[in-house]
Protein backbone atom coordinates (compact mmCIF):
# COMPACT_ATOMS: atom_id res chain seq x y z
CA UNK A 1 0.00 0.00 0.00
CA UNK A 2 1.35 3.44 -0.92
CA UNK A 3 2.27 5.80 1.85
CA UNK A 4 0.35 9.08 2.12
CA UNK A 5 2.33 12.24 1.33
CA UNK A 6 1.85 15.38 3.41
CA UNK A 7 0.71 18.26 1.21
CA UNK A 8 0.40 20.99 3.84
CA UNK A 9 -1.18 21.88 7.15
CA UNK A 10 -4.80 23.00 6.84
CA UNK A 11 -3.94 26.34 8.49
CA UNK A 12 -1.34 27.04 5.76
CA UNK A 13 -4.27 28.12 3.58
CA UNK A 14 -6.64 30.72 4.99
CA UNK A 15 -10.36 30.01 4.79
CA UNK A 16 -11.66 31.09 1.38
CA UNK A 17 -8.18 31.15 -0.16
CA UNK A 18 -6.21 28.93 -2.53
CA UNK A 19 -2.65 27.70 -2.96
CA UNK A 20 -0.58 25.79 -5.47
CA UNK A 21 1.74 22.87 -4.79
CA UNK A 22 3.82 20.25 -6.54
CA UNK A 23 3.27 16.75 -5.18
CA UNK A 24 3.34 13.12 -6.32
CA UNK A 25 0.01 12.05 -7.84
CA UNK A 26 -0.39 8.76 -9.71
CA UNK A 27 3.33 8.06 -9.52
CA UNK A 28 4.70 11.37 -10.76
CA UNK A 29 5.11 14.95 -9.57
CA UNK A 30 2.20 17.13 -10.63
CA UNK A 31 1.07 20.70 -10.12
CA UNK A 32 -2.02 20.77 -7.92
CA UNK A 33 -4.24 23.50 -6.53
CA UNK A 34 -6.02 23.53 -3.20
CA UNK A 35 -8.97 25.65 -2.06
CA UNK A 36 -9.99 25.84 1.58
CA UNK A 37 -13.63 26.17 2.63
CA UNK A 38 -13.94 25.93 6.40
CA UNK A 39 -12.50 22.63 7.58
CA UNK A 40 -12.47 21.19 4.05
CA UNK A 41 -9.77 21.34 1.41
CA UNK A 42 -10.62 20.71 -2.24
CA UNK A 43 -7.60 19.64 -4.30
CA UNK A 44 -7.36 19.28 -8.09
CA UNK A 45 -4.70 18.70 -10.73
CA UNK A 46 -3.69 22.19 -11.88
CA UNK A 47 -4.67 21.72 -15.52
CA UNK A 48 -7.52 23.36 -17.39
CA UNK A 49 -9.55 20.79 -19.36
CA UNK A 50 -9.77 23.27 -22.26
CA UNK A 51 -6.13 23.20 -23.43
CA UNK A 52 -4.34 21.38 -20.60
CA UNK A 53 -2.32 24.31 -19.23
CA UNK A 54 -2.00 25.39 -15.59
CA UNK A 55 -5.02 27.36 -14.41
CA UNK A 56 -2.75 30.05 -12.98
CA UNK A 57 -0.50 30.40 -16.03
CA UNK A 58 0.85 33.94 -16.30
CA UNK A 59 0.14 35.26 -19.77
CA UNK A 60 2.39 38.28 -19.13
CA UNK A 61 6.07 38.38 -18.29
CA UNK A 62 7.24 37.20 -14.88
CA UNK A 63 10.12 35.25 -13.42
CA UNK A 64 8.04 32.21 -12.49
CA UNK A 65 5.43 32.11 -15.24
CA UNK A 66 2.68 31.25 -12.74
CA UNK A 67 0.43 33.49 -10.64
CA UNK A 68 1.43 31.87 -7.34
CA UNK A 69 -1.68 30.66 -5.52
CA UNK A 70 -4.13 32.80 -7.48
CA UNK A 71 -6.77 30.32 -8.58
CA UNK A 72 -10.03 32.01 -7.55
CA UNK A 73 -12.41 34.42 -9.24
CA UNK A 74 -12.48 37.96 -7.85
CA UNK A 75 -15.49 37.13 -5.66
CA UNK A 76 -13.70 33.93 -4.51
CA UNK A 77 -16.76 31.83 -5.35
CA UNK A 78 -15.17 29.81 -8.17
CA UNK A 79 -11.85 28.45 -9.35
CA UNK A 80 -10.91 30.43 -12.46
CA UNK A 81 -8.54 29.76 -15.34
CA UNK A 82 -6.35 32.83 -15.87
CA UNK A 83 -5.99 32.17 -19.61
CA UNK A 84 -9.58 32.07 -20.91
CA UNK A 85 -11.65 32.78 -17.79
CA UNK A 86 -13.29 29.37 -17.41
CA UNK A 87 -14.94 29.04 -13.99
CA UNK A 88 -15.24 25.86 -11.95
CA UNK A 89 -17.27 25.02 -8.86
CA UNK A 90 -14.95 24.70 -5.87
CA UNK A 91 -16.68 21.67 -4.36
CA UNK A 92 -16.58 19.38 -7.42
CA UNK A 93 -14.42 21.08 -10.08
CA UNK A 94 -17.31 21.20 -12.58
CA UNK A 95 -16.96 23.96 -15.20
CA UNK A 96 -19.96 26.28 -15.26
CA UNK A 97 -18.60 28.95 -17.61
CA UNK A 98 -16.08 29.21 -20.41
CA UNK A 99 -14.68 27.18 -23.29
CA UNK A 100 -14.70 23.91 -21.31
CA UNK A 101 -18.23 24.28 -19.91
CA UNK A 102 -19.62 20.96 -18.57
CA UNK A 103 -16.13 19.44 -18.22
CA UNK A 104 -14.40 19.01 -14.85
CA UNK A 105 -11.06 19.44 -13.16
CA UNK A 106 -9.39 16.19 -12.09
CA UNK A 107 -9.80 15.76 -8.31
CA UNK A 108 -6.96 14.66 -6.05
CA UNK A 109 -8.25 12.64 -3.07
CA UNK A 110 -7.00 13.99 0.24
CA UNK A 111 -7.46 13.13 3.88
CA UNK A 112 -7.06 15.50 6.82
CA UNK A 113 -5.51 13.99 9.94
CA UNK A 114 -4.70 16.04 13.02
CA UNK A 115 -4.76 19.23 10.97
CA UNK A 116 -2.41 17.97 8.24
CA UNK A 117 -3.52 17.34 4.66
CA UNK A 118 -2.29 14.17 2.93
CA UNK A 119 -2.57 12.84 -0.63
CA UNK A 120 -2.04 9.23 -1.67
CA UNK A 121 1.29 8.63 -3.40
Amino acid sequence: MAEDIKLCHLTDIENGESAGFTCPVKGRDQLVLAVRKGDQLFVYINSCPHIRIPLNLDTGFSDEGLHGGKFLSLDKQHIQCSTHGAQFQIEDGFCIYGPCKNESLEPVPVVIREGSVYVSK
